[in-house]
């Protein structure tokens, strides 16, 4: 990804949800890479402030840097690669929650637009109908004004940005987003785009677990 060097991650204390022999859950602030970008000052980011008290944490998937919320991290490689089939076999369910510009309507539907790197502008994703990886995603508005909609979203693929695009091709661009906002859509503080809820299956016992961050807007 291409940062501009103005990157001033937050300073927020490790916000720790879960934690047991085989993984560790984290609630992400917004505006914190995942991994370490190109660069010296790009090298603070989640899992490096969380393997300075996790030495043995590895990555299992991401969030966008302006995404806040919920991400898992495996601490044996039997969890990391135990938890990154489940991710790459989508039985995991993962729930935002974002808000956005506009009325949404119809008050629930489905998103099936495949997707692909715009590579004159990247990170920008667009929509290839001839081209791009399928990436579906599920909406659902939890309340609306003519200004804004506050939706839920359950994406069944995990395609970069995919929420993101989605919503900028129903006409309804997620408020905050410094990629594909403009004008009053982008005056925000942040990206209004949180992991909400995280279902996965512990690598250890397979037992079904859910985890949950409160939405920060």
């Amino acid at each position: 990804m291409t940062f501009s060097s103005d990157y001033t991650p937050p300073n927020d204390p490790l916000d720790i949800l879960h934690q047991d022999h085989e993984i560790i859950v984290v609630n992400k602030p917004s505006g914190l890479l995942s991994v370490p970008g190109r660069g010296e000052h790009l090298a603070d980011c989640l899992i490096s402030r969380i393997q300075a008290i996790f030495p043995e944490a590895l990555l299992v998937h991401r969030l966008d840097r302006d995404t806040s919320g919920v991400m898992v991290f495996g601490l044996t490689p039997h969890a990391q690669r135990n938890l990154s089939m489940q991710f790459e076999k989508r039985t995991t369910k993962k729930t935002y929650v974002a808000r956005v510009h506009g009325l949404l309507e119809p008050k629930t539907g489905t998103v099936d637009l495949p997707l692909i790197v715009d590579w004159p502008n990247r990170p920008r994703q667009m929509v290839d109908h001839e081209n791009g990886k399928p990436a579906v995603t599920d909406y659902r508005v939890l309340k609306s004004n003519a200004q804004e909609s506050r939706v839920r979203l359950l994406p069944r693929t995990g395609r970069s940005h995919q929420l993101r695009v989605h919503m900028l091709a129903l006409g309804h661009v997620i408020l905050g987003d410094p990629l594909y906002a403009t004008g009053q859509a982008a005056d925000y503080p942040r990206l209004m785009l949180h992991s909400e809820q995280l279902r996965i299956s512990h690598p250890d016992s397979g037992k079904g677990m859910s985890f949950r961050a409160k939405v920060p807007f």
